[in-house]
């Protein structure tokens, strides 16, 4: 199965440092019952798309959490083996939790197929929809507006192999 993990590019770096994703269990998203429900599709490239760009919404809100993170959504794909993550019974209708799953145990960063990051020209509209986010969860429809801006940004894919690179950490 193919976990998103939301990240932000310090976690990403301190990620690479340790050679450790995450910490189980952490959360991730996935295709999963409800959000194929939702998503009324049976296209899995469509539904994995769905799945990466709920896990670039919780990226964001721990962009809005971290003011001193790059203004850059980070998304990492991972593959796990089935049953490793599962979604929470009580809130797979929950629209906050569609695509969500809890991942048990530790993640090697090796075990990482690819990562997906915002291109520098997105950073603007990334970070006015970490600032709007609190009062589009409010109700705000121009906060939403602004959010959704930020979503009309496609994520870049990147190798593994440019982590360094994305983090600063390269030559």
């Amino acid at each position: 199965m193919r976990v998103y993990v939301p990240l932000t590019l310090p976690g990403l770096a301190e990620a690479y440092k340790t050679g450790e994703l995450a910490a189980g269990p952490f959360v991730a998203y996935a295709v999963t019952p409800a959000l194929r429900e939702w998503y009324l599709s049976d296209d899995i490239e469509e539904l994995e798309y769905a799945a990466l760009s709920r896990s670039a919404l919780a990226s964001l809100r721990l962009l809005a959490a971290d003011p001193d993170a790059p203004r850059r959504r980070v998304v990492v794909a991972v593959d796990v083996p089935d049953g490793a993550a599962a979604a929470d019974p009580d809130r797979g209708l929950d629209p906050a939790a569609l695509g969500e799953v809890r991942v048990a145990g530790t993640m090697p960063l090796a075990k990482a197929a690819a990562v997906h990051v915002d291109a520098d020209d997105a950073e603007t509209d990334v970070a006015a929809a970490a600032e709007a986010l609190q009062a589009a969860d409010g109700g705000d429809d121009d906060a939403q507006f602004v959010v959704d801006g930020a979503e009309d940004h496609e994520l870049l894919w990147y190798a593994t192999q440019e982590i360094p690179n994305l983090v600063g950490l390269g030559d």
